[in-house]
């Protein structure tokens, strides 16, 4: 499965290079206005998010995990989803988009990493925080254990930095590359990622060495059996298919870099 997910982002290439985008109009040409894309930034008591107005989805979703701050008694059962009010209307993914859509409402920062108090695991449950998931065998089973997983981080690490997210990648029809993906919503307006990505640096406070590691899986139900190794892919991979960077203030070609699952023993228990 690796190999695969290797081989599709392997086949992302960039068109051009591009200046770095903004809300500068100090040109001729958006004498009017910046038309975007605005990515929203969203800072909330347990994680950091970028949302994707386009896609109705988040960019990414960051968290800051250590063994202090994942100890409480918060009870998801008094936690409901609901729609981002800080997102414009026209732009919001809508509770109504997953009625009888045969996907669950997969958090990307876990209700479970926020037990702190009952308002932060809230902020869990907005729709900002969600992507439509595999319900049976993916979001309830495979990727709850790779959340775990996460969190159990940090009996071996002081500092266990996630950022998750969805990645839209393509499939070979023919000779040719498709990217492909469904939209759930009537009328449709929240894109199904093809995949989830969850990318982790972990640190001890008293070592000079970070750990460093990536895993992109398929939103599909996958067999509890099957090693976490094989979603294990180089995080650059994963940057080069999202368009993103990860943890760009350490150096990833130092010896200070180790791999995450040399680091630690890579399983889902």
């Amino acid at each position: 499965m690796a190999k695969l997910l290797l081989v599709i982002i392997a086949s992302i290439t960039a068109c051009s290079a591009a200046l770095a985008q903004g809300d500068n109009t100090d040109n001729e040409f958006l004498k009017y206005g910046y038309p975007g894309p605005e990515s929203d930034f969203l800072l909330r008591s347990r994680y950091a998010a970028s949302y994707n107005r386009a896609l109705r989805n988040p960019n990414w979703v960051a968290e800051h995990l250590t063994r202090d701050n994942l100890n409480g008694t918060a009870d998801r059962s008094n936690a409901d989803f609901k729609e981002d009010p800080a997102i414009p209307v026209a732009f919001r993914a809508l509770l109504k988009d997953y009625y009888r859509s045969g996907f669950d409402r997969g958090h990307m920062c876990p209700a479970a990493d926020a037990k702190k108090d009952l308002d932060s695991m809230k902020e869990t449950f907005i729709l900002t925080n969600i992507a439509p998931q595999v319900g049976a065998g993916f979001n309830r089973n495979y990727w709850a254990y790779l959340e775990k997983f996460v969190r159990d981080l940090t009996a071996t690490f002081d500092d266990v930095y996630c950022i998750s997210g969805p990645l839209y990648l393509p499939t070979k029809e023919g000779d040719k590359w498709f990217v492909k993906y469904q939209v759930i919503g009537d009328p449709p307006n929240v894109a199904v990622p093809t995949h989830f990505f969850k990318a982790i640096l972990a640190k001890n406070s008293a070592d000079a060495t970070f750990a460093l590691g990536a895993f992109a899986l398929p939103n599909e139900a996958i067999d509890n059996s099957t090693p976490l190794t094989e979603f294990d892919i180089p995080i650059e991979s994963v940057e080069k298919a999202a368009g993103l960077s990860f943890f760009n203030k350490v150096d990833h070609n130092t010896e200070t870099i180790v791999p995450l699952c040399t680091a630690t023993t890579c399983s889902l228990r």
